[in-house]
């Protein structure tokens, strides 16, 4: 997976520069979503994969799933095509997400409890992280009731482990 990343790296950053310089970032977060979706199914790429499928029948193919595609789009999967990297199509859409992402001073954080939030803790939180990492934040919230209390918070680089898990495993470290 790195190492798709890393292929995939210079195709998100170029989409993005097209994407930011005709200012239709939503439209390419869209149509790179179903993109991505198309690609990780196992009977499209059984299509995209065989070698009698020309790489234009493939951008063709792709097109007719996802509705008309602009000439920026047409090129981008040709060029995808012609280098082998259609299959990278997920890798590329998550890491354009990340630039868009960046671009428009946002940042997803992914808070985990033992047990539901309330509104006002979640609003509390996002508040927080807005203030410390200067970005809007978008909160995403999961249960994983083996943490017994607190929370672990992932937002980009950024992990802040307050649940009692966590505290017992770092006191018990501290003790051996």
């Amino acid at each position: 997976m790195a190492e798709s990343i890393t292929i995939a790296r210079p195709y998100a950053s170029a989409v993005f520069a097209i994407a930011q310089e005709k200012g239709d970032m939503q439209t390419w977060s869209e149509l790179l979503a179903v993109l991505a979706q198309c690609a990780e199914s196992s009977e499209i790429q059984a299509i995209l994969d065989n070698p009698a499928v020309s790489d234009q029948q493939a951008v063709d193919f792709l097109a007719g799933i996802t509705g008309e595609l602009n000439a920026d789009a047409r090129g981008f999967l040709l060029l995808l095509a012609e280098n082998n990297r259609l299959m990278l199509l997920p890798e590329i859409a998550e890491l354009y997400e990340q630039l868009r992402a960046e671009a428009e001073q946002k940042l997803f954080a992914d808070v985990i409890t033992a047990r539901p939030l309330t509104d006002e803790q979640k609003s509390k939180i996002a508040a927080a992280l807005k203030k410390r990492l200067g970005k809007e934040i978008t909160l995403s919230e999961s249960v994983d009731e083996s943490l017994l209390g607190g929370a672990i918070i992932r937002a980009g680089d950024l992990v802040i482990d307050g649940s009692a898990l966590g505290k017992l495993n770092r006191l018990a470290s501290a003790i051996s």
